[in-house]
């Protein structure tokens, strides 16, 4: 008999997207799809329950369906719910509801957490590369990345708790896509970027396919532990903004503190204190367990899947593309011009020598 898995957060587009892809993985029985409002999209063979985590009730559906897996994907920042506040209850309440059910449940067998790099904060003290045994250098973390933290010490006194059960945190970069909305996605969609005057943070990327086949991978395969899950390689603000043909707008720390308040009540982007800190210090972690632990590779690298992502919008005013236009033209002009220039040479009298050789003024 095959895996029964239980999915939550299908609501979302990403959640949708996983479970109906796991539900026609081999070695998988049934997917159990679980929010507290139905998909928008198809789900195929995935089976949809209307539950809320934050409720006991998941206890009944976990335990109704036998589930031996439990996919947890529904952390989530502030701006993919709507307040801070609503964000906490959903993030750790309903983290510890589902950890209770987890808990009651004798055929549980896996339990697979999709957390994020942003654990690790941002800040002037980072590492070069965080790896997982590595906390936030940040003191007093806020918002998301206090949220995160919270969610995986529950997590891990639950592992504790019952060592019987595999558990698999997966922190992964952000991901972006042509067909993935987030907080940073429409950061880069912006026509006029801000960013912090003085800094050019790093960044790593992992495309949205890539992201649900991590989790995917992680979900059939039976390793346990922490693994940061990232394209190769990392890539500099200014780098993505020039691929991008976006211009940039530099501003003091303060004033894009600021500036973000009246974006995020304008409901354009999420600048959070911790996305202000991301686009100041910027963050990278080390992938060495991923690949020679979970055994898990991406197929896109950073800058692969930022490429992909910035072909599927709209030209920038300053575009690669027409930089490359410009330049050609501008070579063309010049061309020419050295052309009549040496044309206009040939045609003019040479200059008379007097005796001696000397050149006549």
């Amino acid at each position: 008999m095959g895996r029964v898995v239980l999915v939550t957060g299908v609501a979302r587009d990403l959640g949708r997207r996983f479970a109906r892809q796991l539900s026609a993985a081999p070695g998988v029985d049934r997917v159990v799809g679980v929010d507290i409002s139905p998909p928008r999209g198809d789900l195929g063979g995935v089976s949809f329950a209307r539950a809320d985590i934050r409720n006991p009730v998941i206890a009944k559906v976990i335990m109704r369906e036998q589930v031996d897996t439990v996919v947890h994907m529904s952390v989530l920042p502030s701006a993919s719910v709507g307040s801070g506040a609503a964000a906490k209850e959903l993030n750790v309440i309903g983290t510890m509801q589902l950890l209770a059910a987890c808990q009651q449940s004798p055929d549980l067998e896996h339990f697979v957490l999709k957390s994020s790099t942003s654990a690790y904060g941002s800040s002037s003290r980072d590492p070069a590369m965080f790896s997982e045994d590595m906390d936030a250098r940040r003191v007093g973390a806020v918002g998301f990345v206090k949220d995160l933290n919270e969610v995986e010490g529950y997590v891990r006194g639950f592992a504790r708790r019952r060592p019987d059960v595999r558990v698999t945190t997966l922190r992964t970069a952000p991901a972006i896509g042509p067909s993935l909305s987030t907080p940073l996605a429409a950061y880069f969609k912006l026509p006029v970027i801000p960013t912090v005057l003085g800094f050019d943070p790093r960044m790593q990327f992992l495309n949205d396919t890539d992201l649900i086949d991590a989790i995917e991978h992680a979900t059939l395969h039976d390793v346990a532990g922490t693994f940061n899950i990232a394209g190769d390689g990392v890539m500099m603000l200014s780098q993505a903004l020039r691929r991008l043909g976006r211009p940039a707008l530099p501003m003091p720390a303060f004033a894009m503190s600021t500036f973000g308040s009246a974006m995020r009540q304008a409901r354009l982007t999420d600048f959070s204190r911790e996305q202000v800190a991301f686009l100041t210090y910027g963050r990278g972690v080390d992938t060495t367990r991923m690949r020679e632990v979970l055994g898990f590779q991406p197929s896109r690298s950073t800058a692969e899947a930022f490429e992909e992502f910035a072909m599927s919008l709209e030209p920038g005013v300053v575009s690669e593309r027409r930089v490359r236009a410009a330049e050609l033209a501008l070579l063309g002009a010049l061309g020419g011009a050295r052309d009549r220039v040496a044309q206009l040479a040939s045609a003019a009298p040479g200059p008379t020598t007097r005796q001696g050789g000397e050149l006549d003024g």
